[in-house]
C-alpha cells in the first residue's frame, strides 16, 4: 500500500461557498477539505470559461478571497493548482489568512470584511490624522489611530485611502480605546467620489 504520509487528511464533502477572483464573485462547490485547504469546483454555469481564462484571471495574483458560510470560514486562499475534469474546472486552494468564527459573527455581518493593513488619513478635530486599516468592506473600514482622539459616534467627516483609491465622506459608527492608548474606529462610507470598490468582495448574505 502506498500511503502519502505528508499529505494532510482530507475529508470528502459537498458544501457551497463563494470566491472572489478576477474582480468577480463566483460560486463554488467544495469537494474535499483539509486543515490546509480545499478542493473547489466552479459552479457549472460559470465553467463556460476554460483553464486559460482562469490563469488570465490569476495573472495579477494567485491569492483570492474565500467565503464558506456552512463552515463559517472566511479569508484568503492561494490557488495552487487548476485542473479540468470532465469539463469541470477544479481549483486547489491553500489557506493563507482564514478566520473561523466560533461566535457566529460571520452570519450576522451583511457583507464580507477583508483583512487588510494599509495607511490612510481622516479629518478629526480640525486635523488630518494617519490611520491603519484592520479590515475593509464595501460598506466601510475598521481603522486604528496611534493616538487617543476625542470623537463621538455619529460624526461625519472626510477621509483618504490611497490603497483602494477611495476618498470622500465617512461616518464614525463606533469608537473604542486600545490598550496602547490609541483609538479604534468603525467607519461607514457616506459619500465617495468612487462608487465601485475593486478588489473587495461583498459576499452579501
Amino acid at each position: 500500500m502506498n500511503l502519502d504520509l505528508n499529505r494532510p487528511y482530507r475529508k470528502n464533502l459537498m458544501s457551497h461557498g463563494l470566491i472572489y477572483m478576477g474582480e468577480e464573485e463566483q460560486e463554488i462547490t467544495i469537494k474535499d477539505l483539509s486543515l490546509t485547504g480545499v478542493l473547489a469546483e466552479l459552479k457549472p454555469d460559470q465553467a463556460g470559461r476554460d483553464v486559460k481564462d482562469i490563469f488570465n484571471m490569476l495573472s495579477a495574483s494567485t491569492t483570492i478571497d474565500l467565503y464558506l458560510p456552512e463552515m463559517r470560514l472566511a479569508g484568503e486562499a492561494e490557488v495552487v493548482r487548476v485542473d479540468m475534469l470532465n469539463n469541470h474546472i477544479l481549483l486547489a486552494l491553500e489557506f493563507r489568512n482564514v478566520t473561523y468564527d466560533v461566535d457566529n459573527q460571520l452570519y450576522k455581518r451583511k457583507v464580507h470584511r477583508k483583512n487588510m493593513t494599509a495607511s490612510g488619513r481622516i479629518l478629526l478635530n480640525g486635523a488630518y490624522r494617519e490611520f491603519n486599516t484592520v479590515n475593509v468592506s464595501v460598506d466601510g473600514l475598521m481603522v486604528t489611530l496611534a493616538e487617543s482622539v476625542a470623537v463621538e459616534a455619529g460624526e461625519i467627516t472626510v477621509f483618504e485611502f490611497e490603497r483602494l483609491g477611495l476618498d470622500g465622506e465617512i461616518k464614525v459608527v463606533w469608537v473604542e480605546r486600545t490598550a496602547d492608548a490609541g483609538t479604534l474606529l468603525g467607519l461607514q462610507y457616506v459619500h465617495m467620489e468612487k462608487t465601485e470598490i475593486k478588489g473587495i468582495p461583498s459576499f452579501a448574505r
